[in-house]
C-alpha cells in the first residue's frame, strides 16, 4: 500500500506511524483510517517490531479526530458512519504488541480516543486532552465512552463528554489517561526508554497479557459496533448538521432547537 496521509518507519525495533496531517491538525478521513489499519496490522504482526508507536506530525497536534472539512452529514470512506473507526480501533486493540500514543500537542475528539485505546500514552507538557463531540453534533459510542470510564473513571469519563473541557497534560496524568508527562524536547528520548524497556521482555508474555486485558473489555466491541449505527442515522439529522454548520461558521451551535 502506497502511504499518503501516514508516514512508517522502523527505529531500533519500534515502528513509528505518523499521520501526516499537519495542515488538517492531523484530523483524519477515509484515508487516513485505510493506511493507518493497514501500517498497525503489518507492524503488529512483523516478527522484527517489538512495539508500536502511534504519532502525529509537526508541533501542533497528536490528533484532532475527524475531517470536519471531509463531514458534510458523512465522511468520504467506507464503514458504517464512512470511516472505518471500528477497524481502526480493534486494530490497535487485536494486534499483539503494545502501542504508545505519542502526544505532542492537541489530542482532541477522535484523537483523544486513540489515546484512550492504545496500551500507553505518553505526553509532552505542552500536550491537551479533550472531547468535541456534543459541541460539533457527534460521539463516539464505543471505546471512546464506555472503555473511557474504564481508564478514568466513571464520573471523570462523563465530565469529558458532557462538558467537552480542555484537560493539560498534567490533569490528564492524574486522572489516568497518560502515564506518563515530559518536558516537550524529551518525549521522543522518553519514548524511546518505554521502546527499549518492552523489547527487553518476552513478546509472547506480552501478547497474552494483552489478550488478556483486552477480554475483559471486549464486549464493548459490540457497543462500538450498534452504537455506529446509531450514530449514523443521527448524522442523517439537522441537529447533528447544525453541529457541523456552526463548527464551519465559527458559531456557537444552537442545539436547543431541536429539543424534544
Amino acid at each position: 500500500m502506497n502511504y499518503e496521509d501516514i508516514l512508517y518507519e522502523v527505529r531500533d525495533g519500534a515502528a513509528w506511524i505518523t499521520i501526516n496531517r499537519p495542515e488538517k491538525m492531523n484530523a483524519f478521513r477515509g484515508r487516513t483510517c485505510d493506511e493507518l489499519i493497514h501500517a498497525i496490522n503489518h507492524a503488529g504482526y512483523a516478527a522484527d517490531i517489538g512495539v508500536i508507536v502511534l504519532a502525529g506530525a509537526g508541533e501542533k497536534a497528536f490528533c484532532t479526530g475527524g475531517d470536519q472539512s471531509a463531514h458534510a452529514g458523512q465522511y468520504d470512506g467506507r464503514g458504517t458512519i464512512g470511516l472505518p473507526m471500528e477497524e481502526l480501533h480493534n486494530a490497535i486493540r487485536d494486534v499483539p504488541k503494545p502501542v504508545i500514543a505519542r502526544v505532542q500537542g492537541y489530542a482532541i475528539g477522535g484523537g483523544n480516543v486513540l489515546c484512550t485505546i492504545c496500551d500507553f500514552t505518553i505526553a509532552s507538557e505542552k500536550a491537551v486532552f479533550g472531547q468535541v463531540g456534543p459541541k460539533v453534533g457527534s460521539v463516539d459510542p464505543g471505546y471512546g465512552t464506555a472503555y473511557l470510564a474504564r481508564v478514568v473513571g466513571e464520573k471523570k469519563a462523563r465530565e469529558i463528554w458532557y462538558l467537552c473541557r480542555r484537560y493539560p497534560a498534567a490533569e490528564a496524568l492524574a486522572m489516568g489517561l497518560v502515564n506518563a508527562v515530559v518536558p516537550h524536547e524529551q518525549l521522543d528520548e522518553e519514548i524511546g526508554r518505554w521502546c527499549a524497556e518492552i523489547m527487553e521482555k518476552s513478546p509472547t508474555a506480552i501478547a497474552i497479557a494483552k489478550r488478556s486485558f483486552n477480554m475483559d473489555t471486549a464486549h464493548q466491541a459490540g457497543i462500538a459496533g450498534m452504537g455506529m449505527y446509531a450514530l449514523k442515522l443521527y448524522y442523517d439529522t439537522e441537529e447533528s448538521r447544525e453541529g457541523v454548520r456552526a463548527f464551519q461558521e465559527k458559531r456557537k451551535p444552537d442545539f436547543r432547537q431541536f429539543a424534544k
